[in-house]
């Protein structure tokens, strides 16, 4: 049986990738990171968007710091953004990139969409289809003309398609947006989920083309502080795991009753019940905390055949960030160099 702390024997090592930017440290304060990330053995710089730093503008900076990272959103929502717009922004990064851009799309949640855009939240599944649809075709430089199930397109083609084919994956928590990311798409980005949930994640898949990603973003905050990390982490999980996306991908995963308390209390209108409603173990399970040798033993447990990168969330404490040194030094022992 294969250690629950190592890679299967013969699975490919998969890349490692830092979003960014780090929380915390400003944009501009970030390109000594990103020109040693190559050093440390990290591929990737990765990017989110929910209601801080767009996804874009990062990887522009970070196009333009190194010329060796490869550069993607995980990810950038199909809603708050017209079709053509994605099309032509990714296009844009793409000739800042050549060959180095995947693009990842995704539903998000309400919250994000909804809340704060004034964008109404409908039928999710569908519009996330139809913009992968679209942005595909457009990136291949093909005219798109038509009626998609959630709008119209009267006619759109890109003057300067990427010359290098663009990788466009889907954010995915459950069966049917996972296997609409590797049947259409290139493949998927998963995220929040317990190590022992992979096999699960992998099972709905199916088999993986060649050239088909599967990235598992993993949260880690390595300090040996642990009620430094807990409190830095129970706030944002006992958020996100109460959108409905995430309650009903561990609902699927079969963690409801594990999650259960922390949603009544959550439905409740009680935010800090819910957050002290999370068992520790959940939370040093989903927002990973120890030393970085530590933090990156358990970090590795998510790599299973078919999972192609790992990309790291990583929040460090304030001491860590404000030394140059110290944060190079973390990023180092966390990373796959150190293994």
């Amino acid at each position: 049986m294969t250690s629950p702390t190592h890679p299967a024997p013969g699975a490919p090592a998969p890349r490692w990738g830092v979003t960014l930017p780090l929380p915390g440290l400003p944009l501009d304060r970030h390109r000594f990171v990103v020109e040693r990330l190559p050093d440390l053995g990290y591929t990737d710089v990765w990017t989110a968007e929910g209601g801080g730093t767009d996804a874009f503008t990062p990887l522009a900076a970070a196009a333009a710091w190194s010329q060796d990272v490869r550069i993607a959103t995980g990810i950038v929502p199909v809603q708050t953004r017209g079709p053509a717009v994605l099309a032509q922004t990714a296009a844009t990064l793409a000739q800042l990139a050549p060959g180095r851009l995947l693009l990842g799309l995704g539903a998000s949640v309400p919250a994000h969409v909804t809340d704060i855009n004034g964008i109404p939240f409908d039928e999710p599944y569908k519009r996330t289809r139809d913009v992968l649809r679209f942005v595909t075709r457009a990136l291949r430089g093909e005219y798109v003309s038509g009626d998609f199930d959630t709008f119209s397109i009267t006619g759109y083609q890109l003057p300067h398609p990427p010359s290098d084919p663009v990788k466009v994956i889907l954010g995915a928590l459950r069966p049917g947006m996972l296997r609409l990311g590797f049947t259409e798409g290139d493949g998927a980005i998963t995220n929040l989920l317990f190590p022992e949930d992979v096999p699960a994640v992998l099972d709905a898949v199916g088999p993986q083309p060649p050239g088909k990603e599967l990235v598992v973003k993993v949260f880690v905050c390595p300090t040996e502080d642990t009620d430094f990390a807990r409190r830095t982490a129970r706030p944002f999980l006992a958020w996100i795991l109460n959108r409905e996306p995430y309650r009903r991908f561990h609902e699927w995963l079969g963690h409801g009753e594990l999650l259960g308390p922390a949603h009544e209390r959550w439905a409740a209108g009680d935010v800090a019940g819910a957050q002290r409603a999370l068992p520790d173990e959940v939370v040093d399970a989903l927002f990973v905390n120890g030393s970085p040798e530590e933090c990156r033993e358990r970090i590795r447990r998510y790599h299973r055949p078919g999972v192609t990168t790992i990309q790291l969330y990583v929040s460090l404490p304030p001491e860590v960030l404000a030394s140059p040194p110290r944060l190079l030094d973390t990023l180092t022992r966390l990373g796959p160099a150190a293994s």
